[in-house]
Order: structure tokens, then C-alpha cells, then sequence
């Protein structure tokens, strides 16, 4: 655990340092990802203006396991299946997706209150590229609805042009003292019933000081409930769910969640038979 924590610490503040390879643009997507810390894809950069700035590298951590489970339906639709992107931001989370064998396309539009992420240009650019044309102009299989801007209901347009399948990743949480939700709306979801189904969802969730309480030197943290929905057009037949996916090679980040994880769980253990820890 101490040669771990010493790793885990080195690669947070290299980051923070900006001499992780996460920051440069000249490198490949492989290189930039290799020691991501997992503290980075909660924590956005300390120098981080929020007032010109969204997230450092992504709103989220990503599992691989769940790349591989959209990835899994989207294949079903057509022999190259195209995904688009319809809030890619700087291509990060668009660009694992792509990785497992699909074609992503970054809708390349202004959003509304959205700010650019600190690491601007984020993808791989040998499996995810960006478009400018207008969503009206695209021809995909499948639409991510990534963090979707707060108040924001791009299934409206989704469902006219009846997409074939839906992946939304958002949150409900709401801002304790505006009370506006951060992530989509009501109606993002309202919307799609009757001409969509459900077909898959799951929650990751992010314990509550998930990093702080077993190094408390880290930052606290909110839980954090993360929902993923995937949904199909009634065109759609025959749909399969994924019994059997191969075991994924996990991202770099997902080392330091385990760790964290199953410190976690070991200290309440501890404090359950009444033992300080």
C-alpha cells in the first residue's frame, strides 16, 4: 500500500504540474492516457478558471467495462455502425467508446452555457474525429448524450430523426444552493416514451470521500450516482443483452478505484467490529 500510495501521489502531482503526458497534444491518445491518475478524473486541475472552464480532462471516470457494453449493442445495428457524439467536449469520453471498434463522430457545435475543458483537444485521432456539419446533415446508427448540458433535451431531435439506439451517461444530482440539476432535464428522458425502450441501465456510484477517507490529505468529495441508459427504437428487433463479455484489460484509472475501493470497504469493516481506523 505505501509503494502504491508513493506512485499514486508522484503521478497526482505531475499532473497538477502539468508534466503528465495527459497535457500533450503531440502525443498519442495511448501515451496521454498511460497513469492517468483517478484523482484527476474527479478532481479538475488546481489552476483551472471554472469561470472560462469545465471539467480538466472529463466530468467522470470511465469504466472499460462499460465502453464494452455500449459498444456490445451498437455493433448489432449495421456491420460499421456509426456513433455520434452529440456532446463530445474535448473528444475524451467519445474516444474510449470509439476504441472498442466503432466509428465516433464529435458533433462540433456551440452549446449554450457550456465551457470548453481545460485540456481542450482530448482524442484519439485514429478512431474519433469531429464534424462540423449540423445533426441534421449526419448520417449515424447511434447517438451518446454524454453530460448533456443542465436543462438541455436533445432527444427531441434524436427521436425525429428516430436514431436507432440512445446512450445517455448523466447525473440528477442538483445544485444544493441554485437547486438546478447538473447534468440534462426531465424532459431528456420524458420524451422518448413511446417510440423508445429501455434496454439496459446501471449506476456507478463514487462513495462519499472516496479518495479523502483513506488518504486524507486528498480533497473531500459528494457521492456521486452516475446513470447510464440505453435505449432503442421500436424499429429496432431482436436486440441481444450481453451475457458473456470478454474480461476487459481495465483503463489506468481503474487501478487506483480498486485501491481506493477496497480501502474503503476494509476501513468500515474495522469500524463495524468497533475498532478505530
Amino acid at each position: 500500500m505505501e509503494s502504491f500510495t508513493e506512485d499514486m501521489f508522484n503521478r497526482i502531482i505531475a499532473f497538477q504540474e502539468k508534466n503528465h503526458h495527459a497535457w500533450n497534444s503531440n502525443l498519442s491518445f495511448d501515451a496521454r492516457i498511460k497513469g492517468l491518475p483517478l484523482h484527476n478524473l474527479i478532481f479538475s486541475n488546481p489552476d483551472r478558471d471554472p469561470e472560462k472552464f469545465s471539467a480538466t480532462v472529463a466530468p467522470f471516470y470511465p469504466l472499460r467495462e462499460e465502453m464494452q457494453k455500449i459498444a456490445f449493442y451498437v455493433r448489432q445495428l449495421a456491420n460499421s455502425p456509426v456513433v455520434c457524439d452529440i456532446y463530445p467536449g474535448n473528444g475524451f469520453i467519445g474516444s474510449l467508446l470509439a476504441r472498442e471498434g466503432l466509428k465516433l463522430l464529435g458533433l462540433q457545435h456551440h452549446t449554450p452555457h457550456s465551457k470548453p475543458n481545460q485540456i481542450a483537444s482530448f482524442f484519439d485521432a485514429e478512431h474519433f474525429s469531429y464534424s462540423k456539419k449540423p445533426l441534421a446533415q449526419l448520417t449515424f446508427d447511434a447517438a451518446l448524450v454524454s453530460w448533456p448540458p443542465a436543462h438541455s433535451n436533445p432527444s427531441k431531435a434524436l427521436a425525429q430523426r428516430k436514431t436507432k439506439l440512445l446512450v445517455y451517461i448523466f447525473t440528477e444530482h442538483t445544485d444544493p444552493t441554485t437547486q438546478q440539476r447538473q447534468t440534462g432535464s426531465d424532459e431528456m428522458l420524458s420524451t422518448l416514451t413511446g417510440s423508445y425502450q429501455l434496454v439496459d441501465s446501471w449506476e456507478v456510484i463514487r462513495p462519499k470521500d472516496i479518495l479523502h477517507s483513506i488518504w486524507p490529505d486528498m480533497t473531500p468529495s459528494i457521492e456521486e450516482i452516475r446513470h447510464v441508459h440505453i435505449y432503442a427504437h421500436n424499429s429496432v428487433d431482436d436486440l441481444q443483452t450481453p451475457q458473456a463479455i470478454p474480461p476487459a484489460q481495465s483503463y489506468d484509472w481503474e487501478k487506483d478505484l480498486q485501491m481506493a475501493l477496497l480501502a474503503l470497504q476494509a476501513k468500515q469493516e474495522v469500524q463495524a467490529r468497533g475498532f478505530p481506523a
